[in-house]
C-alpha cells in the first residue's frame, strides 16, 4: 500500500511538472507573438488553466515531502501524549476541511460540465475540463492527509525537519 500511495503522490508532482512546461510554453509563446507581432487567441487562459492544474496536483506531494508551512511554536513547547494529541487533532482537522474542499471542487466541476459551464474568453473552454485538475489534485491531498492522520495514530509518521535557517546564514 505504501508504495502505491507514494507512487499516487509522486505521479501527481510529475504530472503537476508537465502542466508548469506547458505553462512555460504559453508564456513564451505569448511573448514572442508580442514580439513577433502575431497573436495565439487563448494563451493567457490557458496559461492560467495549466497555473492552477500546476499547483493543485503538486500539493500532495508537498504536503508528504514536509515543505507545507506549519507554526510548530506550541508543538515545540509540547512533549509526549500532548504533543501527539495536538498532531492527531491538526491532522485530523486538516483531513476533514481536505475532504470538504476536495467534495466541493469535485461537485464544481460536475456542475460545470452537467450546465455547460463555458469561460468567458475568446477560447470558450468547457470549465469543467481544466476543473478536472484542481479535484483531482485536492482528491489527492485529501488522501494525503488521511494517510497522514493514520501514520500519526500508529506512530510511524516522520517529521521532517526544515534545514531553512541553515540556508540563510
Amino acid at each position: 500500500m505504501r508504495k502505491a500511495l507514494n507512487a499516487l503522490y509522486d505521479g501527481a508532482a510529475a504530472l503537476a511538472a508537465v502542466f508548469l512546461f506547458g505553462l512555460l510554453v504559453m508564456v513564451l509563446l505569448s511573448i514572442g507573438g508580442r514580439q513577433l507581432h502575431f497573436y495565439v487567441p487563448g494563451t493567457d487562459a490557458y496559461a492560467g488553466y495549466l497555473m492552477a492544474a500546476s499547483g493543485f496536483l503538486a500539493l500532495a506531494h508537498t504536503l508528504k515531502r514536509g515543505e507545507h508551512i506549519r507554526v510548530t511554536l506550541v508543538l515545540a513547547a509540547l512533549s509526549g501524549r500532548w504533543k501527539k494529541a495536538l498532531e492527531v487533532w491538526a491532522l485530523g482537522f486538516a483531513t476533514v476541511l481536505s475532504c470538504l474542499f476536495a467534495f466541493y471542487c469535485c461537485r464544481l466541476s460536475w456542475q460545470s460540465h452537467t450546465f455547460n459551464d463555458i469561460s468567458t474568453g475568446s477560447d470558450a473552454t468547457p470549465l469543467w475540463i481544466p476543473q478536472i485538475a484542481m479535484a483531482l489534485g485536492t482528491v489527492i491531498l485529501a488522501i494525503a492527509f488521511i494517510d497522514e492522520l493514520v501514520l500519526e495514530i500508529r506512530g510511524h509518521r516522520t517529521t521532517h525537519t526544515s534545514e531553512e535557517p541553515l540556508r540563510n546564514e
